[in-house]
């Protein structure tokens, strides 16, 4: 059964008011003000002289669950958001792997579900250690973006990206931080540029996403009463709190801590609350948690893991 061996992050400590981006992209006052009013945004993470191999070296940095298990780790995924994260021919990936001892490692990127990415890397991660049959190989999943595009930088009335970063180590079964169930909704309905089905998009988000969630947790033989905590992706606290209303799930047991003040960090967004809840002992042994994120891109996807810490 796969398992959570150790969860880093980092987001850095440089900050930009949301107007800076929205100038940036041509936003109109009004929608500046929807933003900080209706979805409660206010700034997002940045890190102005740092690139992506910089992000990437902080969080292993602080991934103390690496040290001395380099020479195990079998694979290396990065979660991506977007299928292009840096210009030609830069491998900041390969890059920091040659500097954390992981070389050896069978390195590959995921982004074939946008910002729910990471929970498919993780998924993957799994099974590839399961399929090679070796109880102490490992693997370790990376998450993280820079917001150096136009695209990159704006959830479409939804969200801003900020910058940040998260490693993973993951074994094939542990005693801790158990993935218990994974459900997940493909929508190649949405992979279109047609007015009409992105208003449908939003309609229906907060229901697809609760049915996500309640199937993972309904897969882990749970109730939603038994889940502790949700650990979200930070789009805003507006679209969480009417997936709260549509589960029936207290809304303060959804860690919305970082939304307003770090921006929508990418594929990082689980694993980054993940630190916030360990910080703030949120996750307590042998209480169900679940990590959940939705991804637009080339149609939609909505995710959700269900663990036992």
């Amino acid at each position: 059964m796969t398992a959570l061996v150790g969860v880093a992050a980092w987001v850095p400590p440089g900050r930009v008011a949301i107007e800076e981006p929205a100038g940036r992209l041509g936003l109109s006052g009004m929608q500046v003000k929807i933003f900080r009013r209706y979805h409660r945004l206010g700034e997002v993470a940045r890190d102005p002289d740092g690139e992506l191999r910089d992000l990437l070296r902080a969080a292993l940095e602080r991934l103390d669950a690496l040290r001395g298990r380099e020479h195990l780790v079998r694979y290396v995924l990065h979660a991506r958001t977007f299928p292009t994260v840096v210009p030609y021919p830069h491998d900041p990936v390969r890059q920091v792997c040659e500097e954390f001892g992981l070389g050896h490692a069978a390195v590959f990127a995921v982004g074939h579900h946008a910002c729910a990415s990471g929970l498919l890397a993780l998924d993957a991660a799994g099974r590839l250690l399961a399929a090679d049959g070796d109880p102490e190989g490992l693997a370790l999943v990376l998450t993280g973006e820079k917001a150096f595009t136009a695209e990159a930088r704006l959830v479409p009335d939804t969200s801003f990206f900020g910058e940040g970063a998260a490693a993973c180590l993951v074994a094939a079964q542990g005693e801790r931080d158990r993935l218990l169930a994974y459900a997940t909704e493909l929508r190649g309905d949405f992979d279109t540029d047609d007015p009409e089905t992105a208003l449908e998009f939003q309609r229906v988000y907060a229901d697809e996403l609760a049915s996500a969630i309640t199937a993972a947790v309904a897969r882990a033989g749970l109730a939603m009463e038994d889940v502790g905590v949700i650990l979200p992706h930070n789009v805003n606290r507006v679209a969480w709190h009417q997936v709260c209303r549509t589960l029936g799930y207290p809304r303060e047991r959804v860690v919305l801590d970082n939304v307003a003040t770090t921006g929508h960090v990418f594929c990082a967004d689980s694993f980054v609350n993940y630190r916030t809840a360990q910080d703030r002992g949120l996750l307590r042994q042998g209480e169900p948690y679940v990590m959940a994120a939705a991804g637009a891109g080339r149609g939609a996807t909505f995710s959700a893991m269900a663990f036992v810490h």
